[in-house]
């Protein structure tokens, strides 16, 4: 039988990685990361190498930070994985993991993988294991409380567009953006018309020696790609949205 399985790392933090995840990483057969590029050491890779000592890491370069969709360069790069992972499974492996920052099924490339591994490998069995996410760590590292009593919560990239961040501010208690490093300033002008600034908080490079941590209302200028801002709810008493 051969298994594939998506394994969450955390946004960066070695120590952010479950029990399950270090086991599944260190008995695998092959442990495939992406990579920005050959000379470019990966979120994912680094958090791996904190916690595996064997040779069997695969470094995969992946088009990351490509615009636009499915691009050529990023299709390239979900195929040459997808063959490298095919590769290891013809030639005996019967578990291969695929390491990705924050959670396999949140915003993440094993999706895409996985879905062409599928063309590729005859009775593949698809496994994820959960990671904490960058709105987790952040909310953590900064004492915002995500949600409590009735109140929703919204998670969205910042790719949907900022007249979407604007409606989910609208329709949503507590909004979280992700990847809105470059409209940070847009993000930051919706938050002040609407009266949301106050409590919000930005993140960056969690967990790593750059970590930036700060109210939002600080923050001046884009700020890194792998940005996350949270916008909590507005609250006036203790159990009020029970």
């Amino acid at each position: 039988m051969s298994t594939l399985v998506g394994v969450g790392t955390g946004p960066g933090d070695p120590e952010l990685v479950t029990v399950r995840a270090v086991r599944v990483l260190r008995e695998a057969d092959l442990v495939v990361v992406p990579v920005m590029g050959d000379d470019v050491t990966g979120r994912a890779e680094a958090t791996v190498r904190a916690h595996v000592d064997h040779d069997r890491v695969q470094r995969c370069v992946f088009a990351l930070d490509d615009r636009g969709g499915v691009t050529p360069r990023r299709a390239a790069a979900w195929d040459a994985a997808a063959d490298t992972v095919a590769r290891a499974f013809h030639d005996g492996a019967r578990t291969v993991a695929f390491a990705t920052i924050g959670d396999p099924n949140v915003y993440s490339t094993f999706a895409y993988l996985a879905a062409s591994v599928r063309g590729r490998v005859e009775d593949l069995v698809v496994e994820t294991v959960p990671g904490i996410t960058a709105m987790q760590d952040l909310a953590a590292r900064s004492g915002t409380v995500l949600c409590e009593g009735t109140e929703s919560l919204a998670l969205m990239p910042i790719t949907a567009g900022v007249g979407a961040f604007e409606e989910a501010l609208r329709r949503f208690d507590t909004v979280v953006a992700y990847k809105g490093g470059r409209h940070l300033p847009e993000l930051l002008e919706v938050l002040r018309r609407t009266g949301r600034l106050d409590g919000a908080v930005h993140g960056a490079a969690l967990g790593l020696p750059e970590e930036d941590v700060r109210p939002a209302a600080e923050v001046d200028g884009p700020a890194p790609y792998l940005s996350t801002l949270v916008v909590p709810a507005r609250r006036t008493t203790r159990g009020g949205k029970l």
